[in-house]
């Protein structure tokens, strides 16, 4: 069987090809950027990076759940100026809160939590200024399994019918009986990688490298490691080695599984990716959920956050970090080894990669980023 070639170097590197990236994926698809969780009262708001865009996500009064670019329409300060990096280690925890409105720090505009201008200092509408002519640029924002995902062209997406459902595709159906919306964080890492998102996407849909990186990781899994994880039954689920059936040390824990799970899920193990960021790792008793955050044709921040159920979480002693500190071991060697493919690919040398057989799931990211950037010539 011949192998497939990967996307092109340059769709690793190029500047121009990541200018693409951000116009025709990152603003057009959906990304996974929370947890509604995060935001628990009216007034509460988070400022998040998407491709480079600053966007305002903010609990209105009602409690719903709104997104706008962080930009006022007068002048185009930002209306709120901290980093996002200033809170992005907290798991359950807001940027701030509005009072009772978001004020420009520049001029005093300031609008509801709905995104309406509410007041422009010393303009009159007999002066022919409408306030309704300005309100805040707005971010489509919808929820799935406890999760908000932004799409920074809303009136695009909601022209071509490009909806959060259609995009998951029958990623809920096969996750239905996990209780996700009700799952809480319990722990949330960060880390940032030295790589293009794509590599780290490519490395998450393949278990070719498993033997050889994951040495712990097998030991509780050992189909990880037979025929380059050709055989594993993602739909059913992944079968733990005997006696195991979660993703820690010693493969157990004292938590109890998620009430309503198949007899399968009680034992297996699930994983998905939903295209441009989202990762989810599904075990019986938690779920580690990862946000990728590309920030460059090099870098991409990998926000990682472990859900377990609240009856849990309210019982005496509750730890998480027997599958935390499992988790981070894993995710470390991911990384590390996504770090040393792209330094590698830097060889003057090196023009395409291939997928061998057993990597096929990863073509899947070649033909997303074909469909919406086109074939790119070799680097």
């Amino acid at each position: 069987m011949a192998l497939e070639r990967t996307l092109p170097r340059d769709a690793y590197f190029s500047d121009a090809v990541w200018r693409l990236e951000k116009e025709r994926i990152f603003a057009h698809d959906w990304v996974c950027a929370g947890r509604e969780e995060q935001l628990s009262a009216a007034g509460d708001y988070l400022v998040l990076d998407v491709a480079g865009e600053s966007v305002l996500v903010v609990r209105t009064k009602t409690g719903g759940l709104r997104a706008f670019y962080n930009t006022c329409r007068h002048r185009g300060c930002r209306l709120v100026l901290e980093a996002p990096e200033a809170h992005r280690d907290a798991a359950d925890a807001p940027a701030g809160r509005f009072a009772s409105g978001i004020r420009c720090p520049y001029h005093s505009w300031t609008y509801s939590l709905d995104g309406e201008l509410r007041t422009a200092p010393f303009l009159e509408e007999e002066d022919g200024f409408r306030r309704e002519d300005f309100p805040l640029w707005p971010v489509g924002l919808e929820t799935w399994g406890g999760f908000f995902f932004l799409n920074l062209s809303p009136l695009e997406a909601a022209a071509d019918g490009r909806t959060l459902l259609r995009q998951l595709g029958p990623v809920p159906g096969r996750l239905g009986r996990y209780p996700l919306a009700d799952l809480r964080s319990a722990r949330r890492l960060v880390y940032d990688v030295r790589a293009n998102w794509k590599v780290l996407l490519e490395n998450y849909n393949e278990c070719y490298h498993c033997a050889g990186v994951h040495p712990e990781l097998c030991k509780v899994v050992p189909a990880f490691r037979q025929k380059g994880g050709a055989d594993l039954d993602w739909d059913r689920g992944v079968p733990h080695r005997e006696g195991a059936w979660t993703f820690t040390h010693s493969g157990t824990t004292t938590r109890a599984p998620f009430p309503g799970l198949s007899e399968d899920e009680k034992v297996l193990h699930k994983g998905e990716l939903v295209y441009p960021n989202f990762l989810l790792s599904l075990s019986a008793d938690h779920v580690a959920a990862f946000m990728l955050r590309a920030a460059g044709p090099g870098r991409t921040t990998v926000v990682c956050d472990f859900l377990f159920h609240p009856d849990e979480m309210a019982r005496p002693g509750f730890d998480p970090s027997d599958a935390v500190e499992f988790w981070d071991l894993v995710n470390r060697q991911d990384w590390t080894i996504c770090e040393g493919v792209q330094d590698g690919m830097r060889a003057r040398v090196f023009t395409q990669g291939y997928y061998a057989p057993m990597e096929s799931w990863s073509l899947d990211i070649r033909r997303y980023v074909r469909e919406r950037l086109g074939d790119l010539p070799p680097g």
